[in-house]
C-alpha cells in the first residue's frame, strides 16, 4: 500500500509516517514545513517533496500515485491562528477542497484529521461526535481554527455522499516527541521551561482541564481506520479520558524534571496579545464510537507519555 501523508513533517504526521512504515507501507509525504521540521524526518526511509498542497501540479501527481491519504496539512497552533487568520482560512479550507476533489477522479479514500476545537464553548463532561457544536463569536479570531475544520467536515461528508471514502478524525490534544511548543502547545512548552530552570508560564488561572494522548496511540488508530470500510462516511475521537488541570499538569512535569522553575500565571491577553481571547474549561472525549468499532484503547498514561517526552528533550 502507498499513502501520501499531506503535512507529513510535522509532528503527527512524521510519526504517522513512521507507523505505516513499521507495517510495510510505501510512504510519500508533502510539506510546506511552515510548522514542519526536515529533522522530523531524518530516520525516515519516506520520499519528501517540499511544496504547498496549493500547488495543484505537485499535489495532483502525489494524489494519482496514492492507494489512501491522510490529509494533515493545516494551519495549527493558536499563536499562528490569531496571528494570521486569513492564511489559516485559506489554507486549511483550500487545501481539503483540492484533497478531496483530486482523490475523487479515482476513488482514493482520505482520512481527514480534524480537532477536538471544533466542539467549542460545550460544556458537555465528554464530548461525543453527534454533539453539538458551540462556537464564539465571528469578531473573535480565537474561533477561526475550530470554524475552518467544520468546513473541511462538511466537504468530506459531502464527498462521500457522492461516493469517496472518507473517514473524520477529531483529535484530542496529541503529545509525544518531537513535538514543539513554538505555537502554543502546552506540554512541549512546560517541559522545555522546566528542563531550562525558565519560569513555567500557566496561562488564564490554570483550572483548566485537559485530556493527553500518546502520540503512537493516535497513528495506530489513524492506519486502522482507513483500512475499515465501515469507518467511511463517519467522525470519530480520539483521544484519552483521563483528565488533569493545567496547574496540576506545570507541577507534575515540574517535579518529574527536578526542576528549580517557579510556576507564573499569564493572562491570556499578555499570552496571546488578544483581549477577547476565550478558553474551554474542559475537553475530554467519548470514546465509546471508536472503541466499538476498531477496538480503540489508549496505551500510555499521561506519566509514561511524559517520561518519554522529557527523555527526548534531555
Amino acid at each position: 500500500m502507498r499513502a501520501l501523508i499531506t503535512g507529513g513533517a510535522g509532528f503527527i504526521g512524521s510519526h504517522l509516517a513512521e507507523t505505516l512504515l513499521e507495517q510495510g507501507w510505501s510512504v510519500e509525504i508533502i510539506d510546506d514545513l511552515s510548522t514542519g521540521r526536515n529533522f522530523n524526518l531524518n530516520k525516515l526511509q519516506s520520499t519528501f517533496y517540499c511544496g504547498s498542497v496549493l500547488n495543484r501540479y505537485l499535489i495532483t501527481k502525489l494524489i494519482d500515485r496514492a492507494d489512501v491519504v491522510f490529509h494533515l496539512a493545516a494551519v495549527v497552533g493558536v499563536q499562528l491562528v490569531l496571528k494570521d487568520p486569513i492564511n489559516t482560512i485559506k489554507t486549511n479550507i483550500e487545501t481539503t477542497e483540492i484533497v478531496l476533489e483530486l482523490c475523487a477522479k479515482k476513488n482514493i479514500p482520505v482520512l481527514l484529521a480534524s480537532t477536538s476545537e471544533v466542539y467549542g464553548k460545550s460544556n458537555a463532561p465528554l464530548f461525543r461526535e453527534d454533539g453539538d457544536l458551540i462556537l464564539g463569536t465571528t469578531s473573535n479570531s480565537r474561533w477561526c481554527y475550530a470554524n475552518t475544520k467544520i468546513i473541511d467536515e462538511f466537504l468530506a461528508l459531502a464527498y462521500f455522499q457522492l461516493g469517496l471514502p472518507t473517514v473524520i478524525v477529531r483529535l484530542f490534544n496529541t503529545i509525544g516527541p518531537r513535538q514543539s511548543g513554538q505555537y502554543g502547545m502546552v506540554v512541549p512548552r512546560f517541559v522545555q521551561q522546566a528542563t531550562t530552570d525558565q519560569p513555567i508560564t500557566v496561562y488564564g488561572d490554570g483550572t483548566q482541564f485537559r485530556s493527553f494522548t500518546w502520540v503512537k496511540d493516535v497513528t495506530k488508530a489513524l492506519t486502522q481506520l482507513i483500512q475499515t470500510p465501515a469507518a467511511y462516511g463517519e467522525v470519530f475521537n480520539i483521544g484519552h479520558t483521563k483528565q488533569i488541570s493545567i496547574l496540576d499538569l506545570a507541577y507534575k512535569i515540574k517535579d518529574m524534571t527536578n526542576s528549580k522553575s517557579e510556576i507564573i500565571f499569564v493572562s491570556y491577553e499578555n499570552a496571546f496579545k488578544n483581549a477577547g481571547f476565550e478558553d474551554m474549561q474542559r475537553r475530554c472525549p467519548d470514546l465509546t464510537k471508536i472503541k466499538t468499532l476498531i477496538g480503540y484503547e489508549p496505551s500510555f498514561d499521561l506519566n509514561q507519555i511524559l517520561t518519554e517526552i522529557i527523555k527526548d528533550t534531555k
